[in-house]
């Protein structure tokens, strides 16, 4: 008979095998009844970035992991852990205030690449600066300023890790003129190969960083396999494209147990 689980996000509500009861920035907004489904769960799903802290201080299990809630949405976070664990990453460093942003070009040659820190996804707050003029349009009414290097590429790999396994991995390939692969930016998918190499490395990285659900973006550069950034909000183009029912998939990792 398969198990049925609780979540509070929407993300799993096309699952048979999911109660989704809504999120509610105050615990007191939900019903007798969902509260005690809350308190004797012995793991909650999608339970957001604030409730997965409230459950982990309280010792309750939640998938995704609250590693995986803590860093996936802060690229100044993941820069850091990556290059704590010793992880491939391109060159980046964080520049706070006025008196540290005047020192990004003592750092970085052009073109770089300026992301916003948090929370961005799809593309959106990924910028490709190109001279000095941009640069300080850039940063003029910013506090925090995340800068890359620009590593020049036509596409990256996307690999996916749940419960502990890649579960699917494709290519994005940009469309013309643009730097960026995301497919809401116009990339496509492509289902050739992805070496094995880029797979060690997605689930090497989600083992070290303790993530359990996670959309881990790779690119080749001079000949090595690096980690340009995670997230955790991936869409599902690259599911669609191979024919696979990623809801049919979370039915099935959630009754084995895997997730």
């Amino acid at each position: 008979m398969a198990r049925q689980v609780l979540a509070l996000e929407a993300r799993l509500r096309a699952c048979r095998n999911v109660l989704t009861i809504g999120v509610h920035p105050n615990f007191c907004d939900y019903g007798e009844q969902e509260r005690h489904l809350i308190r004797s769960a012995d793991k909650i799903y999608y339970p957001t970035a604030f409730y997965a802290e409230l459950f982990d201080t309280l010792g309750k299990a939640t998938f995704p992991s609250y590693h995986t809630y803590k860093c996936v949405q802060d690229k100044i976070k993941q820069s850091a852990l990556f290059q704590l664990a010793g992880l491939p990453h391109p060159r980046t460093r964080v520049f706070f205030g006025k008196r540290q942003r005047a020192r990004i070009r003592d750092y970085f040659s052009l073109p770089l690449i300026a992301k916003e820190p948090r929370g961005s996804a799809m593309g959106r707050g990924v910028f490709l600066i190109r001279n000095d003029a941009e640069l300080d349009a850039y940063t003029h009414d910013r506090h925090v300023v995340y800068i890359q290097e620009f590593l020049p590429m036509d596409r990256d790999i996307r690999a996916v890790v749940i419960g502990g396994r890649v579960v699917h991995a494709y290519w994005r390939i940009a469309s013309a003129g643009e730097f960026r692969t995301n497919v809401a930016r116009g990339g496509r998918v492509s289902l050739d190969p992805v070496p094995q190499a880029a797979l060690d490395l997605a689930l090497e990285t989600a083992t070290v960083c303790r993530w359990d659900d996670v959309g881990l973006d790779i690119c080749c550069h001079d000949g090595q396999y690096t980690l340009l950034e995670a997230n955790m909000k991936y869409g599902r183009e690259g599911f669609r494209a191979a024919g696979i029912d990623y809801f049919a998939l979370m039915e099935q990792l959630i009754d084995n147990g895997e997730i």
